[in-house]
C-alpha cells in the first residue's frame, strides 16, 4: 500500500523540478525506467533503447543505452552489469576518459552529484568539459558515471551549449527506486 502514495509523491516532485527549471517548450520531460537499468531518471524526450556488447574493465558486457535529442542537445544513460564487485571502480574510470576522449577534451571540472540508491564508489562523480565534434565544431557536455551494486552507469548530456537548468532537472532526477 506505501508504494501508491510514494509513487504519487515521485511524480509530484518530478513535475515540480521540471516546472522549477523552467525548461524550453522543447523540452518534454518524463520520467524513465529503461529496462535492466534499475534506475529512473527524467528525460526531456522519448528515448530510443539499444543494446551492445562491449569490452569494459578487461570484460565483455552488455551495455544498455536509453537516448534521445531534444533542443540541440543529445541526453544520455548507459549501464551495464559488471557482474564482480571488483571489476566497478575499474569500470566507471574508463567510462569517464572515454567520454573525455571522445570529444578530445582538456581540463574537466568537477560538478556536484547526488544519486539516490547509489553505492558509494571513489571512482564516481560528474565532470563538465568542452570539446570537438568529428568536425572539428565546439561542444560542451557533462557527464556523471557513478554505481549500484556491480551495475554500472554513465548519464551523459552534450550539445553545442548546454541548458544549465534542463541539465541540472537530468543530474538531480537519476535515482534508484526503492525495492
Amino acid at each position: 500500500m506505501l508504494s501508491i502514495p510514494l509513487r504519487r509523491w515521485r511524480l509530484a516532485a518530478a513535475l515540480v523540478a521540471v516546472t522549477a527549471a523552467g525548461c524550453s517548450p522543447a523540452l518534454d520531460w518524463r520520467l524513465v525506467r529503461p529496462d535492466a537499468a534499475d534506475l529512473e531518471v527524467l528525460l526531456p524526450c522519448r528515448p530510443s533503447t539499444y543494446e551492445r556488447r562491449v569490452r569494459l574493465a578487461g570484460v565483455e558486457v552488455a551495455l544498455g543505452l536509453s537516448a534521445c535529442t531534444a533542443d540541440g542537445q543529445t541526453w544520455a544513460l548507459a549501464h551495464a552489469d559488471m557482474v564482480d564487485p571488483a571489476l566497478v571502480a575499474h569500470a566507471l574510470d574508463e567510462l569517464r576518459r572515454a567520454s573525455l576522449s571522445n570529444v578530445g577534451a582538456g581540463a574537466t571540472r568537477a560538478l556536484p552529484l547526488a544519486v539516490p540508491g547509489a553505492t558509494p564508489q571513489a571512482s564516481a562523480g560528474r565532470y563538465g568539459f568542452s570539446g570537438r565534434r568529428p568536425d572539428g565544431q565546439p561542444l560542451e557536455e557533462q557527464v556523471a558515471v557513478f554505481a549500484r551494486g556491480t551495475r554500472v552507469y554513465q548519464a551523459t548530456v552534450l550539445g553545442d551549449r548546454l541548458d544549465e537548468d534542463a541539465v541540472d532537472t537530468f543530474f538531480g532526477s537519476l535515482r534508484a527506486p526503492a525495492p
